[in-house]
């Protein structure tokens, strides 16, 4: 089950890099449905806010009528970063689940493990490398790609 959400959190990404963004979808499900689909809007809406998560996030919410995402799950294909781990707990998702591991920012357990903070009032459950080649591969040919453009 957590393959099939990540290849649509991965479909989502490539709706993303069609736009000249930075390839990360995410994916939020509930109760074995999805709730809410998004890529990254940064360079679209020309503010940092804008990440896949955050995007889900506002759509989730929008969707079941309130900010609490109890009962809710993440499938995002890269590690979310300290605004987006933060939005998450505040939103009391229950499960985060990302592809590809983020060395630079990511904030589920690489550089910080907000997640696992306890003095945090909510903790979601964690796990990364799911579908972890197909994710980091997407970032990796999209950055390849920027630099030859640069060239």
């Amino acid at each position: 089950m957590k393959e099939k959400f990540m290849t649509m959190a991965i479909k989502q990404a490539l709706v993303g890099q069609a736009l000249d963004e930075v390839p990360v979808g995410a994916v939020i499900v509930k109760e074995g449905k999805v709730i809410a689909r998004a890529h990254n809007l940064k360079e679209k809406k020309n503010c940092a806010n804008f990440h896949a998560e955050m995007v889900a996030i506002a759509k989730a919410c929008k969707k079941i009528g309130d900010w609490r995402l109890t009962g809710c799950d993440i499938y995002v294909t890269l590690e979310p970063c300290a605004m987006c781990t933060g939005a998450l707990i505040n939103a009391r998702i229950d499960n985060i689940y990302f592809g590809a591991y983020d060395p630079k920012a990511g904030c589920c357990g690489t550089l910080y493990n907000l997640p696992e903070d306890k003095r945090f009032n909510h903790r979601p459950h964690i796990e990364g490398g799911v579908l972890q080649e197909q994710c980091a591969n997407l970032l990796s040919e999209y950055f390849k790609t920027k630099r030859k453009k640069k060239c």
